[in-house]
C-alpha cells in the first residue's frame, strides 16, 4: 500500500427507503401537521393574551367553529389538550412539549433559510412547511450550519 493512497472511510448513509415507506411518512408527517399548529398555536395565543378559546383558533386559522370543534375533539382525544365547550383551550404537558418541539423546529428551518438568503417573507412562508416534513437528521445539519447545538432529540 503506498502512503497517500489511503482513503478515508465514508459515513454510511441510512438504508435506503422503498417508494411506500416514503410516502407512509409523508402522510404520518400530514396527520401530525394540524396538531403542532393547533398546539403551537394554543402557546402563542395563552402567552399573548393569558388564555385562549376556540375563537381566537378560528380567527388565529381563519377558520369556522366547527372545523376548530373537530379539530380540538381529536386533539383531547389524543391527549395534546384539554377544553370545555366555550371553556378555555389548554395545552396538557404532552401538548406543551410537543408546541415547544414545533416551535423549535420552526425556528430552526426559519432561520436557516435566512441564512441562505432566502428573503424574509418567503422564508416565514416556507419555513410553516418544510417545519412539518424536515427529519432530525436534516434539522441538525441546519444547525451544524448555523453553528448552534441540536436541540434535544425529539419522537420525531
Amino acid at each position: 500500500m503506498q502512503s497517500g493512497s489511503q482513503k478515508t472511510p465514508r459515513k454510511k448513509s441510512p438504508p435506503a427507503r422503498t417508494s411506500q415507506e416514503i410516502f407512509a411518512q409523508v402522510r404520518r408527517d400530514h396527520a401530525m401537521e394540524t396538531a403542532e399548529d393547533y398546539v403551537e398555536a394554543v402557546a402563542k395565543i395563552v402567552a399573548q393574551q393569558g388564555t385562549c378559546r376556540g375563537a381566537d383558533l378560528a380567527r388565529h386559522f381563519d377558520v369556522s367553529h366547527v372545523t376548530v370543534s373537530k379539530i380540538l375533539t381529536r386533539l383531547k382525544a389524543e391527549g395534546l389538550l384539554r377544553a370545555r365547550p366555550y371553556g378555555p383551550v389548554e395545552l396538557t404537558d404532552t401538548g406543551t412539549r410537543l408546541a415547544s418541539m414545533s416551535q423549535q423546529r420552526h425556528e430552526t428551518v426559519l432561520h436557516f433559510l435566512l441564512a441562505i438568503g432566502v428573503d424574509k417573507e418567503t422564508a416565514r412562508i416556507d419555513a410553516e412547511g418544510i417545519e412539518h416534513h424536515v427529519s432530525q437528521a436534516t434539522l441538525k445539519r441546519f444547525l451544524a450550519f448555523l453553528g448552534q447545538q441540536p436541540p434535544p432529540t425529539s419522537s420525531r
